[in-house]
């Protein structure tokens, strides 16, 4: 049987997990990526939450026969106020529920379809199998703050 890329999404959540528990131990100093964004640990899992939530609603809109809604706001510029904020064991937590369900949300979707809709041509758009694996991409968020240690 061929492995739902659904759950390849989610195995990308995972790798993100594992990174944003260490985050409590952030210093404060915001860390700049190769491409000069700054990132944070509330702005990195912002990051990660709003692509899942561009690429579901992209799914969704493919499946429907509908155009897709482009992203115009160039999250990945913007430093809010709020991604500058100290980052707890309850951001921790938030992150885990909110992550895990986005997750398992692309393995259900996919699984609820027929495997062929997962390679079926969508020009101009991705597939949905190529959707799934762009999306295990998405520990490069995670990995502008990496793995902290507390002092």
């Amino acid at each position: 049987m061929t492995q739902n890329p659904g759950e390849l999404v989610e195995q990308g959540v995972e790798r993100c997990l594992k990174l944003v528990v260490t985050w409590p131990a952030w210093d404060g100093v915001p860390r700049t990526s190769d491409d000069d964004r700054i990132f944070t640990p509330h702005k990195a899992v912002r990051r990660i939450a709003d692509h899942l939530i561009d690429h579901l609603a992209e799914v969704e809109a493919l499946l429907a026969g509908v155009p897709t809604q482009p992203d115009e706001w160039q999250a990945s510029a913007l430093t809010s106020a709020a991604d500058l904020a100290p980052f707890t064991e309850a951001d921790v937590r938030e992150a885990e529920q909110r992550l895990h369900r986005l997750g398992r949300t692309f393995a259900l979707r996919y699984a609820a379809l027929d495997p062929a809709e997962w390679d079926k041509d969508r020009a101009p758009n991705w597939t949905l199998r190529q959707i799934a694996e762009h999306l295990t991409e998405l520990d490069w968020y995670a990995a502008q703050v990496g793995e902290l240690q507390a002092n």
